[in-house]
């Protein structure tokens, strides 16, 4: 498979840009070192080019909440 994002079974990863970082951590009350952490070489980040210390929002459909959204640190 070409790309890795267009399989089914993986939910949407998006790289949150770094004016919105602080936004999102300050609701997560975290900072980077708290967050779970994702492999660089993880297929989903390399297809969307991300780099370390990037935080992604993974976004999977869930059949009770509709939609879970996760958050992650490039490790």
């Amino acid at each position: 498979m070409d790309n890795v994002l267009k399989h089914f079974l993986v939910p949407k990863h998006e790289i949150v840009p770094k004016e919105k970082e602080e936004e999102v951590l300050k609701a997560l009350q975290c900072d980077k070192s708290m967050m779970p952490r994702i492999l660089e070489e993880d297929p989903a980040v390399e297809a969307i080019g991300g780099k370390k210390g990037d935080v992604l929002k993974i976004t999977r459909n869930s059949l009770t909440a509709g939609k879970s959204i996760y958050f992650r640190v490039v490790y």
